[in-house]
């Protein structure tokens, strides 16, 4: 994992324990916290993202239900497992 991998993981963590258990973020709202050009690291994020539900730190949901990044199309949004 790279220094910007682990700067984004600990964005995700962040977001998700400031939330607490039963509430979600959306990833853009990580990648807004990267900089005015947020857009960029979308595609980081969720990466990272979906290591960190490999992990097993996080959930991601599509329409309140638990969903498989690897086939996942569409907005998600992420919470604490």
């Amino acid at each position: 994992m790279t220094r910007s991998d682990e700067r984004v993981r600990a964005i995700l963590m962040d977001l998700a324990q400031a939330r607490g258990r039963g509430a979600s973020f959306c990833p853009s709202e990580a990648a807004r916290r990267m900089g005015p050009d947020w857009r960029a690291h979308m595609e980081e994020v969720r990466r990272v993202a979906d290591l960190c539900v490999a992990e097993g730190r996080l959930v991601m949901s599509q329409k309140g239900r638990p969903v498989d990044p690897a086939t996942v199309r569409g907005p998600v949004r992420l919470s604490l497992r």
